[in-house]
């Protein structure tokens, strides 16, 4: 199985930015859906933000206009810039991949086919 490997939480001030990283081939960033879930104590895992074929982007309302998803092509790697977070924003963020084709990015997490371990995000 391939495995997401996550990097960048950690703890920042109310008002702080945070930027994620996880490693995705720039054949997959192009060709399929990516992108990040977030889950947060006692709720369900949601999607935050997504990108389907390297340009089609997806924003849950909550985070529209201080969060942005991109690739970093150098590295191969899926950028999740987080500005100006708040207390809601805090939990665990996985990367996620889905493996087949979608003309839009599916909301449900059990669409997906690859997840990392998940990185913690607390905003104090």
């Amino acid at each position: 199985d391939v495995q997401q490997v996550e990097s960048g939480g950690g703890s920042v001030q109310a008002g702080g930015s945070l930027a994620l990283s996880c490693a995705v081939s720039a054949v997959t960033y192009r060709t399929n859906c990516v992108g990040w879930f977030r889950q947060a104590p006692g709720k369900e895992r949601e999607g935050i933000a997504l990108i389907n074929g390297g340009s089609r982007t997806y924003y849950t309302d909550s985070v529209k206009g201080r969060f942005t998803i991109s690739q970093e092509k150098a590295k191969s790697m899926l950028i999740l810039q987080m500005n100006s977070l708040n207390s809601e924003d805090a939990g665990t963020y996985y990367c996620t991949v889905r493996r087949t084709y979608a003309a839009s990015c599916p909301r449900n997490p059990n669409e997906f086919t690859y997840w990392g371990q998940g990185t913690q995000v607390t905003v104090s």
